[in-house]
Formats: C-alpha cells, sequence, structure tokens
C-alpha cells in the first residue's frame, strides 16, 4: 500500500472522521502503512491535510502530525538525495529552488523553527523582475506557509495569483499596491486565524476573491463577532446622552415576553439606503 490512490482514500477518511481517537488511528495509518515521496504527496494533497492538524487543540493529535510531518520529510528529502538533487547547486538562478514537499518540524514551542518561510523552503521568488512585486510574493508566501503542510510549489502558486491580483486592480505596484499587499500579509500572518491560511492554501477561498477582501471581510469569527457585540453596545450606550425616543409596543422581547420598547432611527449606511432602525427594551 504505497501509491497516491491508496493514499488519498486514507486522507480523505482522515478529513472526514468524526473523532479524535478516530483521527489519531488514521495518523497511525499513514505514519506505518505509507512511504511517500514528493510527487504523492502533492498528488494526494496529504502534506496539507496533515499539516493542519498540527496545530490541533488536543496535544495527542498535534504531537501524531508533528511526527507524521516529520517522517516523510525524511523520506523526501532521501528520495531527494538519491537522485542527486541535493548533490550540487543549480548551474543558475531558478526560480523556485528545489523545496521539501511538507515543512520542517517545529522542535518546541514558540521558537524559531515553528515558522515556514520562502528562505527556509530553499524557495527563491523571481518570476516579475520587478523587485517590488517579487518581495510582496515572497512576504505572501511566508504568511500562507508559516504553519502549512503543503508543497512548497502550491504556495507559490497562491502567492503569486494574489499578487497578481493586487497589482492588476491597482494598476501597478503603487502606493495602493503596497498597502494592499501589507493588509493581507497582517491578517494571513493572524496567529488566531489560521482557517484564514487553510482556507487560501487549500483553494476553498480563490486567490482572486481573497486579494480583494477587506480587513473586516479577514478577521475570524471570533473577531466579527466581538466587533458586532461592541458595536451594539456603543449604539445602545448613545442613546443615554439624547432626548427621550419614540415608544411602540409593536415588537415582543423572546425572552420576559415584554412589548414596552424605545426606538430611533439613524442613517448608518449610504443616503441611498434605509435609514437603521435600533430598538431599546424598557424595564
Amino acid at each position: 500500500m504505497s501509491d497516491a490512490a491508496e493514499l488519498k482514500k486514507v486522507v480523505k477518511k482522515l478529513q472526514s472522521a468524526s473523532t479524535e481517537e478516530e483521527i489519531i488511528d488514521l495518523l497511525g495509518t499513514l505514519k506505518k502503512g505509507f512511504q511517500v515521496n514528493e510527487a504523492i504527496l502533492r498528488e494526494s494533497r496529504a502534506g496539507l491535510a496533515v499539516g493542519k492538524l498540527r496545530t490541533h487543540a488536543r496535544k495527542e493529535v498535534s504531537d501524531a502530525a508533528k511526527e507524521l510531518v516529520k517522517k516523510w520529510k525524511t523520506e523526501v528529502d532521501k528520495a531527494k538525495g538519491a537522485h542527486g538533487g541535493a548533490s550540487k547547486p543549480p548551474a543558475r538562478k531558478a526560480s523556485i529552488a528545489s523545496a521539501p514537499a511538507t515543512p520542517v518540524t517545529p522542535t518546541g514551542s514558540g521558537s524559531k523553527s515553528d515558522t515556514r518561510t520562502a528562505k527556509s523552503d530553499g524557495v527563491k521568488i523571481n518570476f516579475t523582475g520587478e523587485i517590488t512585486r517579487d518581495k510582496c510574493t515572497e512576504l505572501l508566501y511566508d504568511a500562507l506557509a508559516c504553519d502549512s503542510g503543503a508543497p512548497s510549489d502550491l504556495i507559490v502558486t497562491r502567492a503569486r495569483a494574489i499578487e497578481k491580483t493586487v497589482y492588476n486592480d491597482n494598476d501597478g505596484a503603487n502606493a495602493a499596491y503596497k498597502s494592499k499587499i501589507r493588509s493581507l500579509f497582517v491578517n494571513l500572518k493572524d496567529k488566531n486565524n489560521p482557517s484564514l491560511r487553510e482556507g487560501v492554501v487549500s483553494g476553498d477561498l480563490a486567490p482572486e476573491q481573497f486579494a480583494r477582501m477587506s480587513s473586516q471581510d479577514m478577521a475570524s469569527e471570533e473577531r466579527k463577532a466581538a466587533n458586532a457585540k461592541i458595536q451594539a453596545e456603543n449604539l445602545f450606550a448613545s442613546l443615554g446622552a439624547e432626548e427621550q425616543q419614540a415608544e411602540t409596543d409593536a415588537f415582543q422581547c423572546g425572552r420576559c415576553k415584554q412589548r414596552k420598547c424605545r426606538y430611533r432611527q439613524a442613517q448608518t449606511r449610504s443616503a441611498d439606503e434605509p435609514m437603521t432602525v435600533s430598538f431599546l427594551l424598557i424595564v
């Protein structure tokens, strides 16, 4: 059991596993039952699936995923060495240097080795011939790869697509282009928002769509909920400093069944949009 087709079957089961015990068992199967190389990992997308589990909340799962990533990296490096891939440097500068399909396994929480970058992967970004654009593409690669288990060439493809979209949308590598790249980089690197990185790398979130998202769109679900709560609290807090608002009994509280409430209208959106109506229950 060593080909990509069989590996895909196990990876699919891993992605749909409903319990942590099942995940651990499947990681054990992957570790003992398969010998891999870079091509097999890329075709099966196993590196991406297992890489996501390195940040799992349960220690047993994250440790098993890290051990598997380490094993696969060793096998990939051996396969490259057997074919002379690391025996001598390339004759000329290449756009993408030889790079492992999976990241370096972390050696300790919070250490620099936890973070995967273009430099650590041996990837050279030199596609456009423009220093600014290539550097921005490298920044995007670093943000996408920092805790990913995906092959380097896949991450390069995503980073290039994002950069190209931002470049075209802003008609060049101008100030607006740089500002947008900076915003995308900061949000991708947010350690509290791993699902954003995973979505872009996996392709669930198209690079072109991601490149056009605002900071609010990129925020984690927890941050969006917190922002909405703060906005609501600020809105109702402002009622205390204003004159008496209109009252109505047209609405009923679902909890206490009280119908008496106060409401106000405010133009919170553009002028051609209807006003927002806010209600405050009178206890």
